[in-house]
Formats: C-alpha cells, sequence, structure tokens
C-alpha cells in the first residue's frame, strides 16, 4: 500500500465532503470490519476494526457482551414470544435503549462467570474485545460490500456536517442560487446542500427564475430520514434588519440599534432604530448619502417601501413617529395599550395608508392600538364677510363690557345660498372666527 498517496486520498475525500479525516478513517474502519465478517466471520458476531492511517496496518477484534441470568429470556418467554410472533431486539441502534433481556447468542453474548476467567474485574453489562487474527486478502462481495458501507457513512457523515453546519446559522441570511421550481416551491442553492423557499416564505408577486441570485433568511433547520431540510424566507421580517446589518456599518458594529420592525412582504417595512453614542444620526446612518444604502436594501427586495423612523421611549413620541410621513396633531394615551391620534383633515388619508396599510405597521410596531381621528381645520377669513365665532382662545383681544348681541346671520349653504341661522350668544370679549365654507 502506497501511504503517502492513501494519506492524500483521505485528505482529498474530507475536503471535499466537508467532514474531518478522523470521520473519514471510521467509515473505512467499518467497512473492513464488514468485509472481515463476510469473509472470515460468523453469522451474529461484532466485529471491530483499527486501521492504522501511518502504517497500513488493520487489526481486528470480536465484540461479546457480558451477560448474566438476569439478562437472560428464559424458555418460557422466548415460546411465548413466538407464539405472539415477536422478535426479541437483542441489539442496541442508535437512538435507542437497550434492551432489558436478551436471548443468549454465544457469538454475541458471554456469561459473567466465564468473561471473569480471562478478565477477573468484569461485569455484567460491560463489553469484551477478543483479538482476531488479521486478514489481508478479500473476495469481490466483501469488497463490493465495503465500497457500499463507505459510500452510506460518508453520506451520513455528510448530512450531520451540513445539520450541524446549518443549525448555527439558524437565523442568519445566505446568498442562494435558485436552481429551479417546483409548483410553489422553490429548490435554492446554499452551498453544501438545497434549501426549501416555500410558497407562504416567498414575497408575494415576486417571481423565481433558475441561475437567479438572491438572498435569504434562515428560518429554521429539520431533520428527516433523508437528510437536513433547510427552511429559507424572503417575507420574515428579521431579514430586512438582517440586510441593514450588512448595508450600514453602524448596525453591523452596534452603534445603532434595530428596536422593533413591522413588514408586510412586497408592500412596506417600518423599522424604528436608535442611536447607542451621542452624534450620531441613527435614521441618518441607515439611509446614507442620498440614499444609497437604503436603496440597496430596497432593490433587494425588489422595491418593497421602507421607512425608518426614530424610536423613542415615551409612547406619545413613537406612536407619532411610527404614523409617518403623515403629520401628527396629538397622541392620546388611554388603557389598555389605546391610543387616539389626531390629525387635520388633509392628513387623514395619508395616516392611514393603501388599504390601512400605514396605521396597521404602525400599531404592529409600536404594540399598540391606534384610533385615527380627524381634527377641525380652521379655514381663513373670506374677504367681503363679517366673520363671528363662539369659542375663541382666552388670549384674544379683551374688550371693556360683555355685550349680548342678538342678530340675524347668514351662513353660505352646500348650495350656494345663503341660510338663515338663529340668534346666538355671543362672549363679546372673545375675538371672532371666520365663516366656515363648507
Amino acid at each position: 500500500m502506497d501511504i503517502k498517496n492513501f494519506k492524500g486520498a483521505l485528505a482529498q475525500i474530507a475536503e471535499e465532503r466537508g467532514i474531518s479525516p478522523e470521520r473519514v478513517i471510521e467509515t473505512i474502519e467499518a467497512a473492513i470490519a464488514t468485509a472481515y465478517k463476510k469473509d472470515y466471520g460468523e453469522k451474529g458476531q461484532k466485529i471491530k476494526a483499527k486501521f492504522n492511517p501511518i502504517s497500513g496496518d488493520v487489526q481486528f477484534w470480536q465484540i461479546k457482551l457480558v451477560v448474566d441470568q438476569s439478562m437472560l429470556y428464559t424458555d418460557e418467554e422466548i415460546e411465548e414470544m413466538q407464539e405472539n410472533k415477536i422478535i426479541p431486539q437483542d441489539e442496541v441502534r442508535a437512538g435507542e435503549e437497550a434492551p432489558k433481556k436478551y436471548v443468549f447468542n454465544e457469538e454475541k453474548h458471554i456469561m459473567v462467570a466465564d468473561a471473569k476467567k480471562d478478565y477477573p474485574k468484569i461485569k455484567a453489562g460491560e463489553e469484551i474485545e477478543i483479538p482476531l487474527v488479521s486478514k489481508q486478502d478479500y473476495g469481490r462481495i466483501a469488497a463490493q460490500t465495503a465500497k457500499q458501507v463507505i459510500l452510506q457513512k460518508i453520506r451520513e457523515a455528510e448530512k450531520e456536517t451540513i445539520s450541524i453546519e446549518y443549525k448555527s446559522k439558524e437565523g442568519e441570511i445566505v446568498s442562494g442560487i435558485v436552481q429551479r421550481v417546483e409548483g410553489h416551491t422553490v429548490f435554492v442553492d446554499i452551498g453544501k446542500t438545497l434549501g426549501l423557499l416555500n410558497r407562504e416564505e416567498q414575497i408575494p408577486g415576486e417571481f423565481y427564475r433558475p441561475s437567479q441570485r438572491l438572498k435569504l433568511y434562515i428560518l429554521k433547520v429539520e431533520d428527516s430520514p433523508k437528510g437536513s431540510v433547510i427552511l429559507l424566507s424572503r417575507a420574515y421580517p428579521k431579514l430586512v434588519s438582517k440586510l441593514f446589518e450588512l448595508e450600514v456599518p453602524e448596525v453591523a458594529s452596534g452603534t445603532v440599534v434595530v428596536k422593533a420592525i413591522a413588514r408586510e412582504p412586497g408592500f412596506r417595512t417600518k423599522i424604528a432604530v436608535v442611536s447607542n453614542e451621542q452624534g450620531v444620526d441613527p435614521i441618518g446612518a441607515c439611509v446614507g448619502q442620498r440614499g444609497t444604502r437604503i436603496m440597496a436594501v430596497i432593490n433587494e427586495l425588489g422595491g418593497e417601501k421602507i421607512d425608518v423612523i426614530s424610536w423613542e421611549e415615551k409612547p406619545e413620541k413613537f406612536i407619532a413617529n411610527a404614523l409617518s410621513p403623515a403629520k401628527i396633531v396629538s397622541v392620546k394615551v388611554e388603557d389598555k395599550n389605546t391610543a387616539t391620534v389626531f390629525v387635520p383633515e388633509d392628513q387623514l388619508s395619508l395616516a392611514i395608508g393603501k388599504d390601512g396599510r400605514n396605521v396597521r405597521l404602525a400599531a404592529q410596531l409600536t404594540g399598540w392600538k391606534i384610533d385615527i381621528k380627524p381634527t377641525e381645520v380652521v379655514a381663513e377669513p373670506v374677504e367681503g364677510e363679517p366673520a363671528s365665532s363662539a369659542d375663541e382662545s382666552a388670549d384674544s383681544k379683551p374688550k371693556k363690557e360683555k355685550k349680548t348681541k342678538k342678530s340675524k346671520k347668514e351662513k353660505v349653504g352646500t348650495d350656494g345660498e345663503a341660510v338663515e341661522e338663529t340668534p346666538t350668544q355671543v362672549d363679546a370679549e372673545a375675538e371672532e372666527k371666520p365663516i366656515e365654507i363648507k
């Protein structure tokens, strides 16, 4: 055996498959033990092989479990199991507990009294290793069996390595290339394996084509009999904050913190940011010079609108910021996380947003139930008409006396005609308001 070439082959397999050289050697040992049992072993034997990659030598042992009478089925129990067609479990498989009792097999088991002849300190339940004669020549069937064992063990090691690697990456974003689209499921090549982008995790209205490069959020890694399944997402809200970490150094370093995020994929996102250092503008850092940073995130999300707002500890200020770009007159905080927001009539539709999206995202962002109400807008005085008002502020121009006027006034009706109004009592000290034209 050419040891140098053999070592090089081991290193190459380990690098290509992404598994450790030690795991490759374990795979080879299992394959050699299987081949030995095929040609030189007996049925029921458990063979262990130890391979020395430096010298190329292989040693073999037969493994036996030390048992006593309490660990064995009686003849009556065996007959009863045969009648009920119950197959006793006599091996310990991965992920299973050891069986309570065994059917004695001299190739697998040894009584504790016999084991103590060679191993005086041995106890029931332990294993002993009996050395076997090493063999170098194997038949064709044994070689094929060993090959299948190697391929199977390497695939299992690959799956385990992938599962461990991507489980550590849950909650991170990864760059992938669309490999194929089957129905509503998109298969994305994310490096060592394929990830699944299901329909509910896709951005509405976004189309995917093979060879398209995307950034995706690793939602979850699930283990299945066929291997690990990596579930990806393009709709998860944290995808936006992770994209900002890539584009904004202040966010990546922790100088600017994303405190809250609300998203309706494909339409609009609101994120609340705050700065941990004085002199750093959190909104300006996220937007970037001439909007370069935020535009990079928007382009990655297919043109989805993003509102970056300043996070505030006071609910009134935070709610007012969350409803941007609408201008807010005042915010009244009530019990049970309910707030009433007053906006000018011309800002009402802007505050609510298309299909109620702006106020809905603001409620998700702040965690408050928001009720929007319009405030009355004071019109400018109309030329040529007397101005009158019944409720003006107390700091209006004072007059010496209070007088009671009884007069008939006219208002302009909705059809443009003058309408009589009943006499009203007016405070002479209050300054008159302009006539309201509806």
